[in-house]
């Protein structure tokens, strides 16, 4: 189970989270849970018009069945659970235990993400897009590999430190002309990185294109490789 989250609006956690979550399905049934509200559109897919997982968490009573009866294909291997439209309630522990048991190729069988061809053997993956600021505690404890997504930015790196989360791994997003280095961001905050993603003009091209799971820039799916 990976958690992404950033600590400063645009820094891509969205195009990182559905772009791992693309690389992961390739050999695995993969999971991806929105809890941001953008993985439709950057996914190229229509806004998903019934309930997604911020009205599960609403719910009460709602199980894990009814949890992953939400999730809509995005490919043959990867199911979206979108977001939703009601205000989150508070049973992320209740979630993280769902999102866990999803980690297993049989609990998938029942979404669009069930086995198909050889994705289906091994364990299933699961991405979760916790959008910005602090995820929630419950999820961060969940998950096997927590990934701050950030840009090489003072401001950025302030935040994430003065945070007090202590992600596994980071993925960085170089930009042209920025003083700080990955190695800079390492030690700033005492996490290694697992990814760094260059600018690539072509990435944008397929996101506004709405193209980018039906085609997956190479530059990106190679250099996400490190942190799957």
């Amino acid at each position: 189970m990976f958690l992404c989250w950033s600590m400063k609006g645009g820094s891509g956690t969205t195009v990182v989270s559905a772009a791992l979550a693309l690389v992961l399905s390739r050999r695995r049934p993969t999971l991806l849970v929105d809890l941001a509200g953008d993985a439709p559109a950057a996914l190229g897919l229509p806004e998903p018009a019934g309930p997604g997982v911020a009205d599960w968490l609403a719910s009460p009573t709602a199980d894990a069945a009814a949890l992953h009866r939400l999730a809509v294909p995005a490919t043959d291997t990867l199911a979206l659970l979108p977001r939703g439209s009601q205000a989150p309630g508070g049973r992320w522990a209740d979630l993280a235990v769902a999102l866990a048991g999803a980690t297993t190729a049989s609990a998938l069988e029942g979404t669009a993400a069930g086995p198909a061809g050889d994705a289906g053997t091994g364990a299933g993956a699961v991405v979760v897009d916790a959008g910005t600021g602090a995820p929630p505690p419950a999820l961060l404890a969940a998950a096997t590999h927590q990934l701050l997504v950030t840009r090489p930015c003072y401001l950025a790196l302030r935040r994430a430190a003065a945070s007090g989360l202590q992600p596994s791994g980071i993925v960085l997003l170089t930009e042209p002309g920025r003083a700080l280095t990955a190695h800079d961001v390492e030690r700033a905050l005492g996490a290694p990185v697992v990814a760094e993603l260059a600018y690539d003009p072509t990435v944008a091209r397929a996101v506004d294109a709405g193209l980018l799971a039906a085609r997956l820039p190479r530059s990106l799916a190679q250099q996400l490789k490190g942190a799957a």
